[in-house]
């Protein structure tokens, strides 16, 4: 308003100074201010240009640039002091110099995508999210030169939850070996700290994995193997016309027309060669001069194929994973392993809710972390608790031993029963456990570790009979086998109780009675505190007496011969037994079956009757079970389990704390 009274002000001077004057259209002007205004945009445009053009000389781009991140052995990182953020205005300084951080970022990417150019990382890590500045952190002291720091350090790596998918992607890259190793032995890790598994390079057309099997178990040493691993290896390399009509006779034949072999492997759906391949492997796998044949040879990429090709046998995954297990208690081979990308796959095994799947994966892993774990754990002794790291310290060790044709998970899981449907609809099976020690006594006594070995009675999964008999393992050659992967897993340096099913406690007191000859054993002799029998035919049993077909279903011949009732064998291990749990004061707890087993569709027998199954010390007790189901517990507030837990505490007192 005022400004228009200035104007009639002016307008009513001019007039009665002098003539009217015409109002002329400001084009001059117009035409003035556009050059001055069109002047300033082409200048700020030129400016604008000039800056983007410095910028992008100022950033060196370099497309390896994550690459080399990978392979830094320290991550230098530039954060804000936290002084600067005591007060309100530095605090509001640090939050808008990282606000423009963001902008510029944006900014490049958007250059960089109008010019075509990747965008260097060199400023990504600069006033980060705190979040994102943590995890380098952290990484950064996962490689720290003191133990204790890169063990917490990864410990905070796997409990943090909040890092995305990126940052968990870009941190991949970044972890080096000892640390990627760590963090799979880290209970619910989030797996994309874990690289995938290498691209395989492409076969040539044609190829199949059978091939790339035959071909590696044709390039192994015959040397250092039993002659039943060389006869089996022979069988899976060779081949033959003829037709399956044939060769009636059965997989394998090892007599009447005198063929070395029965079938041709091609006439056999390619699973199951692959099977008869691996547990080749598995057996070259335990030599040490053979392992380093295998990794040459590209074993590892080849079972790494072998293995995502066959995602859906369970088997075969647990096959070759027990070769890599093997292969892992080589130190020379652990970069190799890790290179293949089998942290990953070991880590996602380690998830899986099949006890079996993770028992494997967790052995393998043990065996490659040198950072925790000083023991190795041989082919056939698996860890049950705890499988993974742990700031809980092991008291003592619990070892389960099974019968002959048992096995470290079968023999110890829940007993079966039929459930009805309305059981079965209302899912009250739900807690069933595959392998009860694994979770029901690790629940109950955590600062134990839990351990199951597993031996082969026969080839039985190679559906043959070695034809060389004297290679026929006797109770004398499995103790000393079983002791010296014992030994080597740290079994005697703390105190033990032993948990034997059948035979397994023959096999029991036949170790204990080697180690108290072996001087380097006396740990295990003096630490033994306790031994849990389940059915131990320890005066023999009557089912030697039976025909051979029926007693085969049970043992294996040899061993049978071992078992007859009041042999002279038997008779003097028991005594000598005795006498040995007297001076060591071991306390022995003995279970008797008292219902017959049933086997096949008319025959039902006692197997271990209680009579063969009294030791002469300890307490004896009597359940109404079958063979099979005396180290089955129905359920965890069963009398079996209950009162064998009570034994491991009582025998441990002192050692472990009650739950």
């Amino acid at each position: 308003m005022s400004v228009g009274v200035l104007r009639m002000i002016r307008c009513r001077k001019l007039s009665t100074n002098g003539p009217g004057v015409k109002k002329v259209l400001p084009w001059r002007d117009i035409r003035k201010i556009a050059k001055v205004t069109g002047a300033v945009v082409l200048s700020g445009c030129v400016l604008i240009t000039y800056e983007v053009t410095s910028l992008n000389k100022a950033v060196t781009i370099n497309t390896q640039a994550i690459l080399q991140e990978k392979h830094k052995s320290f991550i230098y990182l530039t954060a804000a002091p936290s002084r600067d953020q005591d007060n309100l205005s530095a605090g509001l300084t640090h939050k808008t110099r990282r606000e423009l951080h963001k902008a510029a970022r944006r900014f490049l990417e958007i250059t960089s995508r109008v010019l075509l150019r990747p965008l260097d990382e060199h400023l990504s890590h600069l006033d980060a999210d705190p979040h994102e500045m943590a995890l380098w952190v952290l990484l950064k002291r996962a490689r720290s030169a003191t133990r204790a720091v890169r063990l917490q350090a990864v410990q905070q790596l796997a409990d943090n939850h909040h890092w995305q998918d990126y940052q968990l992607q870009t941190a991949a890259q970044a972890i080096d070996q000892r640390t990627a190793v760590g963090l799979a032995r880290t209970p619910n890790v989030d797996l994309h700290f874990f690289l995938a598994p290498p691209v395989l390079p492409e076969v040539e057309h044609g190829f199949s994995v059978e091939d790339g099997l035959r071909q590696l178990l044709a390039s192994l040493p015959q040397s250092e193997v039993d002659k039943c691993v060389q006869y089996f290896t022979s069988l899976a390399l060779r081949e033959s016309s003829q037709s399956l009509a044939a060769q009636r006779g059965g997989l394998w034949c090892f007599g009447g027309n005198g063929l070395p072999y029965a079938q041709s492997l091609t006439s056999v759906p390619s699973e199951k060669v692959e099977s008869f391949c691996l547990q080749a492997l598995v057996q070259h796998s335990k030599v040490q001069s053979h392992c380093e044949h295998i990794v040459a040879n590209g074993g590892i990429q080849l079972l790494q194929r072998v293995y995502q090709l066959r995602k859906d046998s369970q088997k075969i995954q647990r096959n070759i994973v027990r070769i890599i297990g093997n292969l892992a208690l080589n130190e020379s081979v652990h970069h190799a392993i890790v290179q293949s990308g089998w942290v990953s796959v070991l880590a996602e095994m380690m998830q899986s809710p099949y006890a079996m799947q993770a028992s494997h994966a967790a052995r393998a892993l043990a065996n490659l972390d040198r950072e925790t774990v000083k023991e190795k754990y041989q082919d056939g002794v698996y860890i049950l608790h705890p499988q993974t790291r742990t700031s809980k310290p092991i008291k003592a060790d619990v070892l389960f031993v099974h019968g002959l044709l048992g096995a470290a998970f079968k023999t110890w899981r829940q007993q079966d029963c039929d459930a009805t449907e309305e059981e079965k609809s209302a899912g009250s099976r739900e807690d069933y456990t595959e392998c009860w020690p694994q979770s029901w006594l690790a629940a109950d006594c955590p600062n134990l570790r839990v351990l199951s070995v597993e031996y082969d009675s026969h080839l039985s999964d190679w559906r043959a009979k070695c034809p060389v008999e004297n290679q026929r393992k006797s109770l004398a050659y499995r103790s000393r086998e079983l002791l010296d992967k014992l030994k080597s897993a740290g079994v005697g340096d703390r105190p033990v109780i032993w948990v034997a099913h059948s035979m397994g406690g023959l096999l029991v007191k036949k170790m204990l009675m080697d180690a108290a000859k072996d001087p380097e054993m006396r740990g295990l002799m003096k630490n033994t505190k306790g031994i849990v029998f389940y059915s131990v035919p320890h005066h023999g049993t009557f089912m030697a007496e039976y025909s051979v077909n029926v007693r085969y279903l049970l043992f294996p011949s040899i061993e049978v011969k071992e078992l007859c009732r009041d042999s002279p064998a038997l008779r003097d291990l028991n005594e000598n037994f005795l006498n040995m749990a007297k001076e060591w004061d071991f306390k022995v707890l003995s279970f008797a079956e008292t219902l017959p087993t049933t086997i096949g569709p008319m025959i039902k027998i006692l197997v271990v009757p209680t009579q063969s199954a009294d030791i002469g010390i300890g307490d004896l007790i009597e359940v109404d079970v079958d063979h099979l189901n005396i180290c089955k517990p129905e359920k965890k507030d069963s009398f079996l389990y209950k009162r064998s837990l009570q034994f491991i505490q009582d025998a441990l007192q002192g050692y472990i704390r009650k739950h």
